[in-house]
């Protein structure tokens, strides 16, 4: 049964807004006309559409990484007290943060009350709810745990929301840091190093070396600075355009993971997602190939992910999980050593599961680390390069002194 929302009016001028489920937007009027309303509008709910027929041709995402977290705990913590789906839904409805979000709930629950699961409801909104998701929480119904996959779920996006985040606050002061001394640094050479040197020029005496280097600069600046930064631009559109294409994003990637630090941050991070991905998977009862292959597609380095796709081929021939990892030479061998220590107990969920934590921990260290090194670093290169126009613009200054006296 469809959910509609309404707008309706009564007799004595009240408005009333809210939504209902009913067979048609027919049946849903009929049943505000029975209670004395008169509808003004009734729309079903779950669709934002601004095309012809049932092509869509754009629509907002509702649930951004953080909301989707938290709705999925929120779900969990209703689920696991023994609350049923659709009053669970119901209630979250209730909770809903903005209308958009209220709609696509009620949608789900609608589609839930008509006999539809969860799983299946999910993945009719594919922009809301990656695969990884949806066959997480698949599985959950299928086995009858749907609770307990639901906590996991919760805990597993928490983590990645906690990891990226914190990369996301050790890159941005660095990041900051940079351009802002740069633009300081461009405005220096491109309009003060002029300004004051031309003074000197004029005298038709010798320079010293680092102010005619300071001007030769500035001039290359004045002259070349917007044909440089078009070139910039142009390579950074045609590198975007290139990294479409399999080959060349293989081949860049893989270069990517040479860099370093800045390749081993990448390396730690993929591999704690993809063991942690695995992790939730292989505790919800998803089989091993359908687990690395989702696992695999989390994977935003290309280059690990045919590593991974090859390790599929390896388990499909029935070689271990850990056999076939080991086998992927950019992997940590925590992760492969980790995985053999699960086949060997019985317990692959749970030390997947710690390979996941180790490997995010060192991540976080490594993230950390280079974010300390590099913001005095910045700032000491900030300084000598100040200093460096500085001493230009002032040695003309004190050598006019000294030949006045």
């Amino acid at each position: 049964m469809p959910a509609f929302s309404f707008e309706a009016i009564n007799i004595e001028g009240e408005t009333r807004k809210g939504l209902m489920d009913a067979e048609s937007a027919r049946a849903a009027r009929n049943i505000l006309r029975s209670q004395h309303w008169i509808p003004l509008s009734v729309e079903v709910v779950g669709r934002s559409k601004t095309s012809l027929g049932d092509i869509e041709l754009w629509r907002s995402k509702i649930f951004s990484s953080s909301a989707l977290m938290i709705w999925t705990r929120q779900l969990a913590s209703l689920v696991s007290s023994g609350l049923p789906l659709e009053r669970a839904l119901t209630a979250l409805i209730d909770e809903a943060s903005s209308p958009a979000q209220r709609d696509l709930v009620a949608s789900l629950r609608a589609e839930v009350n008509a006999g539809t699961a969860l799983g299946s409801a999910l993945a009719t909104h594919p922009s809301e709810f990656p695969e990884l998701y949806v066959a997480v929480i698949t599985s959950g119904e299928q086995t009858g745990r749907l609770g307990q996959v639901l906590e996991r779920l919760a805990n597993d996006l928490e983590r990645a929301q906690s990891l990226k985040s914190k990369l996301l606050a050790a890159a941005l002061y660095p990041a900051i840091v940079s351009l802002v001394a740069l633009a300081i640094v461009i405005f220096l050479l491109a309009y003060v190093v002029p300004q004051v040197a031309s003074v000197f020029v004029s005298s038709h005496h010798a320079l010293p070396t680092l102010t005619i280097l300071m001007l030769a600069i500035s001039k290359f600046v004045q002259d070349f600075g917007l044909l440089v930064l078009g070139l910039i631009a142009v390579f950074a559109t045609g590198l975007i355009y290139a990294l479409k294409g399999a080959a060349f994003k293989e081949r860049f990637d893989a270069g990517w993971l040479k860099i370093p630090l800045l390749g081993k941050l990448s390396l730690g991070y993929n591999s704690a997602r993809f063991a942690s991905t695995l992790a939730l998977l292989s505790a919800a009862g998803v089989p091993i190939l359908k687990s690395l292959e989702t696992a695999a597609q989390t994977l935003s380095n290309a280059s690990l992910r045919v590593h991974a796709l090859q390790a599929i081929v390896l388990v499909r021939e029935g070689a271990p999980l850990a056999s076939a990892l080991s086998q992927n030479s950019r992997m940590p061998g925590m992760l492969s050593m980790f995985a053999r220590l699960g086949e060997q107990t019985g317990q692959l969920p749970e030390m997947l599961e710690k390979a996941a934590h180790h490997l995010g921990t060192e991540v976080e260290r490594r993230a950390m680390n280079l974010a300390t090194i590099l913001e005095p670093l910045l700032i000491v290169v900030m300084g000598v390069i100040v200093l460096m126009i500085v001493l230009a613009v002032m040695l003309p200054i004190i050598q006019l002194n000294q030949w006045v006296h």
